[in-house]
């Protein structure tokens, strides 16, 4: 049987698209020119929202097991820690994930062609996007493998191939933005003395080393700027870093796994969608390492075009819905590369800013905010991605207390020990009263087959921002389309007909 959708590349976005996209019950195709998954790859953070992701698809607690929830930030400058900031459950009360996890991206990578393989999708390694065409009809793609040429048809391409993308540079796009003057380097690698299990960073003028807990080897996972006189050389390895970096992190390194250097960008593609074809990761968005949002981010795209691609193919959306992809992603991604850019040269910077930075902002002001709620919650909000929300897209409509059309729906824990967000796993829309729902509201989403959760109302509802007995349209990624404080049903079926919704759950066996 053709796909429906061809996916090229298999890192994080490429696996979880697939995933989901097979969970929706659509064929899907996915591709690599690698042999395998990544062995030097250097994102590390999953973050709260990536895991609520997981949690619809069954297996975060799965992923929150092989890896290492860190408990602590320690910060060096000039050999010596500045700074130790807590971390442990810093988000407590806004995510069932109220950390930030430690879990290396090959692992991860590993982890999740396993979960696609259960769903009977393979990856087909070795195999590389030679040319495509598109109309109105599909897609028309030719793929390498083995040195021969392969024909692929299918209504939909995804381009998940990274910053070096095939599928954006066939379309023609711009990369917008540029590369950092600093040669990187990533290293998994066994140090002395206890095992770390917090993150540990080094800050300074034109140096930057992070050091990360590997549960599943006992390793540590180290990302950092190449010394200037490694750099120059033209095959650097890890004993030209290593006298800079040991002192500068206080570890030694017993055993080198291995070590690979590489360049990093702050891109931004023109466009996230032409015609039938669609950018997601690293081929529409590269970023700097400030935050580890790279990745997340990627998967943040994946779950937002995965939903709406299976409701248009399943003719339960007007195709128009796929064009609040890009609107919806690439705002988000836009403001997230400039952000990361700024704040990652001014940690590096030489200049009095950055001096600054080291010198006193980090010693003094950091602690005193870590102490304050407001601070570690809002720190959280933005690390961890739930607070991304798109008010200004078409699918985005109504207020009900704080909670926004376009909003991530509030996390709220139920006094049985459950809490709504385990609804969400149906992976489809749904309708959410905290309160009493009226019968016209029964009646209306019955009438639209539309599933109608009904919670009581609790002071965790409150402290969450939802108003009593307001309805709120949840989308299949967990986002609130449309608030309606008083159970509007009229605004509720136009915004049904303008979008031709048809809400009725597909069963998948």
């Amino acid at each position: 049987m053709a796909p429906q959708v061809l996916i090229v590349g298999a890192g994080p976005t490429g696996l979880v698209l697939a995933i989901r996209l097979a969970r929706h019950g659509v064929a899907v195709r996915i591709v690599d020119k690698n042999s395998g998954p990544g062995q030097a790859s250097r994102a590390m953070a999953v973050h709260a929202r990536t895991l609520e992701f997981y949690r619809q698809l069954g297996f975060a607690d799965v992923v929150v097991n092989l890896g290492i929830k860190v408990e602590a930030i320690h910060l060096r400058e000039g050999g010596e820690d500045v700074i130790e900031l807590p971390f442990k459950d810093i988000g407590a009360g806004l995510s069932p994930y109220p950390f930030v996890l430690a879990f290396p991206q090959d692992d991860h990578e590993r982890f999740l062609v396993e979960q696609l393989k259960a769903l009977d999708v393979e990856v087909e390694w070795n195999t590389a996007l030679a040319s495509f065409t598109q109309d109105e009809w599909g897609v028309r793609a030719m793929l390498e493998r083995d040195g021969a040429h392969v024909a692929c048809n299918s209504t939909y391409l995804c381009g998940c191939d990274g910053a070096h993308s095939r599928v954006r540079e066939s379309l023609k796009l711009d990369f917008a933005g540029g590369t950092y003057d600093h040669l990187y380097y990533v290293a998994d690698v066994k140090t002395s003395g206890p095992d770390n299990r917090d993150l540990v960073g080094h800050i300074g003028a034109n140096t930057f080393a992070l050091m990360l807990p590997v549960r599943s080897r006992g390793m540590q996972r180290l990302i950092g700027i190449m010394p200037p006189q490694a750099e120059a050389m033209p095959e650097p390895g890890f004993e030209d870093v290593r006298p800079v970096l040991e002192p500068l992190l206080g570890i030694k390194v017993e055993q080198v796994n291995w070590f690979s250097t590489y360049r990093v960008h702050h891109r931004v593609a023109s466009q996230f969608h032409a015609g039938r074809c669609f950018l997601s990761g690293d081929a529409a968005h590269v970023h700097s390492p400030a935050g580890g949002q790279g990745m997340n981010t990627g998967i943040g795209d994946a779950v937002n075009l995965s939903w709406k691609l299976a409701q248009v193919l399943q003719s339960r959306a007007d195709p128009a819905l796929l064009d609040t992809y890009q609107a919806e992603r690439i705002v988000f991604a836009r403001k997230l590369v400039a952000t990361t850019d700024r704040v990652f040269q001014l940690v590096v910077s030489q200049g009095a800013s950055g001096q600054l930075l080291r010198n006193w902002l980090v010693p003094h002001l950091l602690p005193m905010l870590a102490g304050f709620a407001a601070a570690r919650r809002t720190a959280f909000k933005t690390l961890s991605q739930v607070q991304i929300h798109y008010p200004d897209s078409p699918l985005s409509a109504g207020r009900a207390g704080d909670v926004i059309g376009g909003d991530r729906l509030p996390w709220v824990p139920q006094a049985d020990g459950g809490d709504n967000f385990e609804a969400l796993q149906s992976l489809d829309w749904q309708l959410h009263v905290y309160g009493a729902a009226s019968p016209a509201l029964d009646a209306a989403a019955c009438g639209l087959s539309l599933p109608l959760h009904v919670y009581p109302w609790t002071e965790a509802a409150a402290d969450a921002g939802l108003l009593r007995d307001a309805a709120y349209l949840i989308r299949p990624d967990m986002h609130v389309a449309l608030a309606m404080p008083r159970q509007e049903l009229d605004t509720l079926h136009d915004v049904a007909a303008r979008h031709h919704l048809r809400f009725a759950h597909r069963k998948i066996d």
